[in-house]
């Protein structure tokens, strides 16, 4: 692993008024950090692209809980930990092939820096590369992550990261789906949504979560508002009952007819 003293020096880094994270040999004061409630949820970003952050995620009820110090973000960049005069990040691939491959000494110099503060157990504070062949992230994961008292993502770039560097620090590997983005920062926003809104007090009726798609294995039940009639289609006389024992049978029927014709490999999964 990389001493803190080989770090190079600062870059300038826009931070979008959020927390944001320069290659520095000294760990950042926390007094100058944005004010954030006590035990708040923490996200450290490994990326070559800070200004990416928090893009979507400062927005809507994500970027307000962003600004009442629910959770805080940092964007830590990749480049200021590069080598040479041209902060160079990457190299070709050992054996030859397309492509460019993040360094191991860039990245672990990269990673320490994330990992100042941070409790070593990794299921208080997950390590992450976003990588399209790790394991598919789920709602699970989403309840995990939200459940530790903050999270370091990886970005990937080029043709990955060099494998030495990921199994020193035993990174975990988790992917958005089965397809490739050109970099891992709209996984991590994504990511970091489904997290975050999982949070007491981000969505303000913690209740809404309980019968979202995925928190018990099954798709959501469809979802019906004013007018009563639209086009000629009314809402479902059940719903307009006041029944409550009787709504809940209807949601749970249409959420199993749901998850069997979309999605019968959860049906599967539950056994």
């Amino acid at each position: 692993m990389s001493g803190e003293g080989d770090l190079p020096p600062p870059r300038a880094l826009r931070s979008h008024g959020r927390i944001g994270v320069t290659a520095s040999a000294k760990p950042r004061d926390l007094m100058e950090e944005p004010l954030v409630a006590k035990g708040a949820w923490r996200a450290r970003i490994i990326t070559l692209f800070p200004d990416a952050f928090p893009g979507t995620l400062g927005l809507s009820l994500t970027g307000k809980a962003l600004d009442m110090g629910l959770w805080a973000l940092e964007a830590i960049d990749l480049r200021g930990f590069g080598i040479g005069k041209h902060r160079n990040v990457d190299d070709t691939p050992a054996g030859g092939g397309a492509g460019m491959v993040l360094r191991a000494d860039v990245v672990d110099a990269a990673l320490a820096r994330a990992s100042v503060g941070t409790p070593p157990e990794r299921g208080r504070w997950p390590v992450v590369y976003l990588s399209p062949r790790g394991r598919p992230f789920d709602q699970a994961t989403a309840q995990r992550w939200a459940a530790a008292d903050g999270i370091t993502l990886l970005c990937g770039r080029f043709e990955g990261v060099d494998q030495r560097v990921l199994d020193h620090w035993g990174v975990e590997e988790v992917s958005l789906g089965d397809f490739v983005l050109t970099g891992g920062e709209i996984a991590a926003q994504a990511m970091i949504d489904a997290t975050v809104r999982l949070i007491p007090g981000v969505l303000g009726n913690h209740a809404s979560t309980e019968e979202e798609s995925f928190s018990d294995g099954l798709l959501e039940h469809p979802q019906y508002t004013r007018p009563a009639e639209w086009e000629g289609r009314g809402i479902p006389p059940v719903l307009m009952s006041g029944n409550h024992a009787e709504i809940a049978r209807w949601r749970r029927a249409e959420r199993l007819a749901l998850t069997a014709a979309r999605r019968p490999d959860l049906l599967k999964d539950r056994g």
